[in-house]
């Protein structure tokens, strides 16, 4: 091939920096990546006194202390059908076929958006998080024995609740900002945010309730207060920020 191939950058490389390695990679897709290892200094955000509280959830991916919720696209289930045809497509094709190998790359490419999308989204949620904030506070989910609900299983997936927690992990150690996790038995949208009483119980379906103190809550709000409130004051206190990962 003489003339140049057709590159779409994701980044320009920083200035003067010299690759010490390149990787080139095919995915199940069919997409080629060249992957380009440079040393580089990251530069630390300017610091600033806003803080947040982040619930993660299903209908919201994300609800801040702010009162601000981020949708959840559902990127898997809005491709479910489309993906459904292609495996349907894919099973029909006689083993080692051609055919076969033209439907195993469809099935691949609608993976692959699916993929990308969620990452997309991941990546600017985060990155605008980490930017705005000093101190960012989330919840130790327990993601893998939540999968074992078979009813809420493929949502928990599509949220890729654990994806948005390691992105926050490395992004604030780069820009230096704080990120504190807080026990996953804490009850944050059983407390009231105002008077600090705890309910009972508290259904799933139940999403607004009222404190006696007066205080109406909405139930995700709440938490992602809560959960600020008790990452503050892990950082007060100097106790442990990071829970052990398993």
């Amino acid at each position: 091939m003489a003339e140049p191939l057709d590159i779409v950058w994701s980044r320009p490389l920083p200035e003067g920096a010299e690759p010490s390695t390149v990787t080139v990679s095919r995915d199940p897709a069919g997409r080629w990546h060249v992957s380009i290892l440079v040393e580089t200094t990251i530069i630390h955000a300017p610091p600033t006194d806003h803080v947040v509280g982040v619930d993660a959830g299903i209908t919201s991916l994300v609800t801040l202390s702010t009162g601000d919720k981020i949708t959840n696209p559902k990127h898997e289930r809005r491709d479910r059908e489309r993906l459904a045809r292609a495996q349907r497509a894919l099973a029909r094709k006689e083993k080692g076929s051609a055919n076969r190998v033209k439907a195993r790359l469809r099935v691949a490419r609608v993976h692959a958006r699916i993929a990308d999308r969620r990452r997309d989204l991941l990546h600017k949620l985060t990155t605008r998080l980490v930017r705005e904030n000093q101190l960012v506070v989330i919840e130790d989910l327990a993601v893998r024995n939540m999968l074992r609900n078979g009813s809420l299983a493929r949502a928990i997936s599509d949220a890729s609740w654990s994806d948005l927690r390691s992105m926050l992990e490395y992004k604030c150690d780069w820009y230096g900002r704080d990120l504190v996790v807080v026990d996953r038995w804490l009850p944050s949208s059983k407390t009231c945010s105002d008077c600090g009483y705890v309910l009972d119980t508290l259904p799933l379906h139940v999403r607004e309730w009222t404190c006696d103190c007066g205080a109406r809550h909405d139930r995700d709000v709440n938490a992602a207060r809560n959960i600020l409130a008790a990452g503050q004051a892990v950082t007060a206190c100097g106790a442990g920020v990071r829970p052990t990962r398993r």
